[in-house]
């Protein structure tokens, strides 16, 4: 079993440390500087809870793989990781955004939205990271899109997504993808890349 660490606020020197943490990790495990889909999946699922986190594992992928040529290069890595711990709330919003625009199309469909709020939900519960919640991933999903689709059509752009989180303080914290709140498994041997 290994030991759950929570990541440092945004301090100075806390953040440069942090960071260097997290790039050492990536080296460490990826000495070529490139990572794979199966051995992000690998990494991530090992440092968290299991198969329970693939899915998200996944997604979170293809979000870092801003080329789209199936790796996560070291500086596609280290620019999500600084952006999402040091970055303001409006680009770690962005990236959120990505993350949720499953086909790229610059907009999120209830069945895209509903796809992470289930794998989010399932590693959640898996991690105990969450208060038992009284809504499903399907009412999240729904209340989400009652709360941002403000024009009824369907879907939500990225305009309606970041004014919409940025209002309601229960919309960004289910959107906004924060590594300072998050808990982090680390093996016992330390060598976990998330």
């Amino acid at each position: 079993m290994g030991q759950t660490a929570t990541l440092p606020s945004r301090s100075g020197c806390t953040y440069v440390t942090q960071l260097y943490e997290w790039f050492r990790k990536f080296l460490n495990e990826c000495p070529s500087g490139l990572i794979t889909l199966h051995e992000f999946r690998r990494h991530f699922c090992n440092g968290t809870v299991g198969t329970e986190s693939a899915e998200y594992a996944e997604q979170i992928f293809r979000t870092l793989d801003n080329n789209e040529d199936g790796v996560v290069d070291f500086r596609e890595y280290a620019t999500a990781i600084s952006m999402l711990i040091e970055g303001s709330s409006v680009e770690k919003l962005r990236w959120s955004f990505r993350l949720y625009d499953k086909d790229k199309d610059g907009a999120i469909t209830r069945s895209e939205m509903l796809e992470i709020m289930q794998a989010v939900y399932k590693m959640s519960v898996a991690a105990s990271l969450t208060k038992p919640n009284s809504l499903t991933a399907e009412e999240c999903t729904n209340r989400i899109f009652v709360r941002l689709d403000k024009d009824n059509n369907a879907i939500i752009s990225l305009e309606e997504f970041i004014e919409g989180a940025l209002d309601d303080e229960w919309i960004r914290e289910m959107l906004e993808c924060d590594p300072n709140t998050v808990k982090v498994e680390k093996s016992l041997k330390g060598n976990s890349v998330v």
